[in-house]
């Protein structure tokens, strides 16, 4: 039996749907809510019959409740990259920019590609992950502040150092939360001993790996390393051509953001990184390329510690 491809544009507060059915698009616009979702699900079954595959982007955290609203209605649902997205239109010449439009373009990016299907993570991930992105938000909030208070006039310093302490009160609250749900999670708990092993990764970083980085849905570690943006991009093509490679940067920021002072710290106190530093550094490679290499290498070194149970051991490793 064919199936219906359902693109989905998805915003704050609206999303655009487009169904392609027997090269025929049917379009929509409903609400970004719990009765929104439910419409939407019913338009489309009375369409037709067939099963449909829906698609959509991971557009920062507007999509969640939608994708996890069809998989719990048992729908076959994508959640894809918006760079694949991008690159698609590309590839078919797209003019027009608009939210119809563009649920049009994911309705046949499903139907020509089949991407591969969506599955939430655990509940108690997506706990840490809220959480762990709630305190990368308040030191935001908190490094702002501290901004204007070096720059502000004396009459409204009273005011900024009011709201400093109601920050440091609130990341206090939010650490505190952060660590009892990973005590009070057996899984969590191991996961977070086993990191803490490593020289260079603390509390905070294993926090972090633990929320946005899923070990289990990765069978190696050049897969991990990929979903970070880590992985390198060699710039080459025939015999002319030898541009300066680089990191993809095709995967999460906030990984790469938050690995980037663990590996300064691994690259003193951890005797692999560090050998691992001073070897680069030998062959004459330039030193931000050694640093990055030493990025790539700790998150190796984490995978493989979780993938194994054993702490972390020079030698091991």
């Amino acid at each position: 039996m064919s199936m219906m491809n359902i693109g989905i544009d998805i915003a704050k507060l609206k999303f655009d749907v487009a169904v392609l059915d027997n090269n025929k698009y049917k379009h929509k616009t409903f609400n970004n809510s719990a009765s929104g979702f439910a419409d939407m699900l019913a338009w489309c079954q009375s369409l037709s019959s067939q099963d449909g595959h829906f698609c959509m982007e991971a557009t920062g955290v507007y999509y969640e409740a939608l994708a996890n609203y069809l998989f719990d209605a048992k729908c076959k649902v994508s959640v894809v990259n918006p760079a694949q997205i991008a690159a698609f239109a590309q590839s078919t010449l797209s003019r027009v920019k608009t939210d119809k439009a563009d649920a049009k373009l994911i309705a046949r990016f499903c139907h020509v590609m089949n991407p591969p299907l969506f599955a939430p993570l655990p509940a108690n991930i997506r706990q840490l992950q809220a959480l762990v992105r709630r305190l990368e938000s308040l030191k935001d909030l908190q490094q702002q502040e501290r901004n204007r208070l070096d720059v502000s006039l004396p009459v409204v310093a009273p005011s900024i150092n009011a709201v400093l302490l109601t920050l440091a009160e609130e990341i206090k609250a939010i650490e505190q939360t952060i660590k009892a749900h990973i005590d009070n999670d057996p899984d969590l708990r191991e996961q977070r001993n086993l990191l803490n092993s490593i020289p260079g990764l603390g509390k905070v970083s294993s926090a972090l790996l633990l929320a946005e980085l899923p070990f289990s849905r990765h069978a190696c570690a050049k897969s991990v390393i990929s979903f970070a943006g880590l992985n390198p991009r060699p710039y080459e093509s025939g015999s002319s051509v030898r541009g300066k490679g680089r990191i993809s940067k095709t995967g999460s920021a906030r990984l790469r953001a938050g690995l980037y002072m663990p590996a300064m710290v691994a690259m003193r106190f951890n005797p692999v990184i560090r050998n691992f530093y001073q070897r680069l550094l030998q062959a004459g490679k330039p030193k931000m390329l050694a640093i990055t290499a030493c990025m790539r290498k700790l998150l190796s070194l984490a995978f493989t510690i979780l993938k194994s149970k054993t702490p972390f051991n020079p030698e091991f490793a």
